[in-house]
């Protein structure tokens, strides 16, 4: 893991950061490692998406890996891009339990969750407030690894999980209660917001339609060659099985990933504006996710 620098001037090399998951290794391999003309390749931090929302909302870095959940808090200073994120259908966040079968019987309980600062706990909040009318939760905050032994022990009522572990919870004998993912796309018939794409406004219009075509650049060489980017994305994919891998990157990486495209767009406003009517993130001012000057030309670009 790389130290995480400062901002930098149009004259210098851009920063960037992002997950050790598999979805984004693959995605930004082909840009960091330099495969891409015309395209420098920036310096990367890999950390989890809690450090990431955090170095946003510091105002470090160039350009991050963030959760929806914390756009609103960062969009004075940075933009949302059109590409490289996670949104997409069939994979929301879920909630497991050890035995509970029906979600009213969560009222009362305890839900193990990652972060408070999470798209997947806002979805989970949305869920409740409508599952749960007048009931309660309490949730208790741990390491992602041991939410699902938490869940298998009995430590706790239920747990929310992300990502690979849509794979693998069967293996500690636990039952989805409910997949947030679906719920959302009952409600709204919109693609699921997760993780998004940010840089720095005061990198100017030009520099950020070349960062956005770097990106695609980015994952279309990665799609076109899965094979580049394999040993890349296992030194960092925390020994997870190779099928598990294939899986995740298969789910995470999409047509939104190479362009959100306005149903995308609709699915961020719709995400970000029932939570801002719950308290859960600051409203967003009109306009604010807009910024047509960064959809650039489908090459490279300069970065």
């Amino acid at each position: 893991m790389t130290t995480p620098a400062t901002p930098t001037t149009p004259a210098t090399l851009l920063t960037l950061a992002h997950s050790p998951c598999p979805n984004d290794t693959f995605v930004f391999h082909a840009w960091t490692s330099g495969l891409l003309p015309g395209a420098v390749p920036p310096e990367v931090t890999l950390a989890d998406i809690d450090v990431t929302n955090s170095l946003a909302e510091k105002g470090e870095l160039d350009v991050l890996k963030i959760s929806y959940a914390a756009l609103p808090r960062v969009l004075d200073r940075y933009a949302l891009l059109p590409c490289g994120g996670a949104l997409g259908h069939g994979c929301g966040p879920l909630v497991l339990t050890r035995g509970v079968r029906d979600p009213a019987d969560l009222d009362g309980g305890t839900v193990a969750i990652p972060t408070e600062h999470s798209t997947a706990y806002l979805l989970f909040r949305l869920w409740a407030e409508r599952a749960l009318p007048g009931g309660s939760v309490r949730t208790v905050v741990m390491p992602f690894h041991e939410i699902m032994p938490a869940v298998r022990d009995g430590s706790v009522d239920a747990g929310l999980v992300i990502h690979e572990a849509r794979f693998t919870f069967h293996t500690y004998g636990l039952h989805r209660v409910v997949d947030l993912g679906e719920a959302w796309e009952a409600r709204t018939g919109l693609p699921i917001p997760l993780g998004a794409i940010v840089a720095r406004r005061d990198l100017g219009a030009e520099r950020l339609a070349g960062i956005a075509d770097a990106i695609r650049g980015s994952v279309r060489y990665a799609w076109a060659d899965p094979g580049a980017s394999r040993e890349y994305v296992r030194a960092h994919a925390q020994e997870m099985e190779t099928e598990v891998l294939d899986q995740h990157i298969g789910l995470y990486v999409n047509a939104y990933t190479e362009d959100l495209g306005e149903s995308g767009y609709q699915a961020v406003r719709s995400l970000l504006g029932l939570a801002a009517r719950t308290g859960a993130v600051p409203a967003l001012a009109p306009g604010a996710l807009d910024l047509p000057a960064v959809h650039g030309s489908g090459s490279a670009g300069t970065v």
